[in-house]
């Protein structure tokens, strides 16, 4: 099983968040690979069994590199693969209820006909530029083993 986390980020914290959700699926045993999405020139299905693909969210939605991005995955390669989505947001637009970078993420993928394992994770930051919250590391990490073990299930 092999997957690839695939982020932007604008002043690190996104990059955090893909950094502990890759590092906390290698733990579990799964070979994995990180992008800064400005790092990837084509993304293959035919190369990675799933997708995790995250952003800042930036007034509701996600970063423009991310939309890029997503416009460039040929979706007949990626059908019925499994993902995750995830995102950086401010604690206002949570307690809004607003629309996030993850949940346009997660809505674009499904739209390709890949399956989403979990909720998307929306990792509270403090100010447009961070830190992330306190505690949101430890609980992404609790967001990773728990996609390792849908993973193992799907035995993709």
């Amino acid at each position: 099983m092999k997957g690839v986390v695939v982020y932007d980020t604008s002043f690190g914290n996104t990059e955090k968040v893909a950094e502990t959700i890759a590092g906390t699926l290698k733990e579990s045993g799964i070979e994995v690979d990180l992008f800064d999405v400005k790092d990837v020139k084509r993304l293959s299905g035919k190369d990675y069994d799933f997708l995790v693909l995250g952003s800042p969210t930036k007034l509701g939605t996600m970063s423009f590199a991310i939309r890029f991005f997503l416009g460039r995955v040929n979706g007949e390669e990626w059908v019925n693969k499994p993902f995750a989505a995830f995102d950086t947001e401010l604690p206002d637009n949570l307690a809004n209820k607003e629309w996030s970078a993850a949940e346009k993420i997660a809505e674009k993928l499904s739209e390709k006909r890949m399956k989403q394992l979990l909720p998307v994770l929306k990792a509270v930051v403090l100010g447009q530029k961070g830190p992330l919250k306190e505690g949101e590391v430890e609980r992404t990490r609790d967001y990773a083993r728990e996609l390792a073990i849908k993973l193992k299930e799907a035995k993709v």
